[in-house]
């Protein structure tokens, strides 16, 4: 039997009705279900898993935000994740609802393309080198200010070699995963999600010297503040972070584990693009095509 764990937001109307068809039609196809803690109550029945250590596959249930939330409970384990977007734009999910029982089937028989999607690890070291925290990230680590209004100072490099001081409000290390997501609202490039890169983009940079690059997959980054407020932030996908002290490095490079999303052949990535992002302006034209 496949253990199928289940991740997903209360917010949702509906979600209650979802879970109960999950848990109705697993059994016929071979799958036991397991709810993350606050989902049981909800579905009324059915185990709890407190990590991802113990599942086969995952099904998100929500928007992309769950879908981060549910790579990051997974802890580096590399086993499918089904996105059921019931959100608003759901750019990383795999179908919306009105399609669930119908994803559940071609997940239970494999009927899908398994999609590698690579993250990235990063770490805050203390100037002594020590690690004060470590992170996984799928979508984005970026460093930026807190609350004051001004232009921070931040020393990039690659490989050990300078590529300059930022002079910006901070900078996003991105995942091509990620180049639809901060990365793209920050002027950086859309990059194809199964490519093996790194994308660094400045946010609001102070000369028009300094633009996105894109380095290879196999880089290391270090990021440190050269001056500037002491409120500056590490925020890890959105959704988790720390302070950053002063003194700090944020060192970022490809994690050995990687992201395996469930995709079906009939949703290409330019098809999304369009579709969800209005990609080259010509939705109308492309919704009747």
């Amino acid at each position: 039997m496949t253990r199928l764990g289940v991740v997903g937001n209360r917010r949702y109307e509906g979600l209650p009705a979802i879970l109960r068809t999950i848990a109705r039609r697993a059994p016929g196809l071979g799958m036991t279900v397991a709810f993350e803690r606050g989902l049981a109550d909800v579905a009324g029945e059915g185990e709890l898993i407190e990590d991802g250590s113990t599942v086969d596959a995952m099904i998100t249930l929500g928007g992309d935000g769950t879908m981060l939330r549910g790579a990051r409970l997974l802890g580096g384990r590399e086993v499918p994740v089904l996105g059921i977007n019931i959100g608003r734009l759901g750019f990383l999910t795999a179908c919306g609802q009105d399609h669930l029982e119908q994803a559940l089937e071609r997940l239970a028989t494999r009927d899908y393309i398994a999609e590698t999607r690579m993250q990235l690890e990063a770490h805050a070291e203390t100037v002594r080198g020590e690690e004060r925290r470590s992170w996984l990230a799928l979508n984005d680590v970026v460093l930026h200010k807190g609350g004051f209004a001004r232009v921070v100072r931040l020393r990039v490099t690659v490989d050990g070699e300078d590529v300059s001081v930022y002079a910006a409000d901070g900078v996003i290390i991105s995942t091509p995963t990620g180049s639809t997501a901060y990365n793209l609202s920050a002027g950086g490039p859309v990059v194809l999600p199964t490519q093996p890169l790194i994308i660094t983009t400045p946010i609001s940079p102070h000369t028009l010297g300094i633009r996105p690059l894109v380095i290879p997959a196999d880089s290391e980054i270090v990021v440190r503040a050269e001056d500037g407020p002491d409120e500056l932030l590490v925020t890890v996908d959105g959704q988790v972070g720390t302070m950053f002290v002063p003194g700090d490095s944020l060192v970022v490079r490809r994690a050995e584990a990687s992201v395996i999303f469930v995709r079906f052949p009939e949703n290409s990535f330019f098809s999304v693009l369009r579709r969800k992002l209005g990609w080259g302006g010509l939705r109308e034209r492309d919704e009747g095509a």
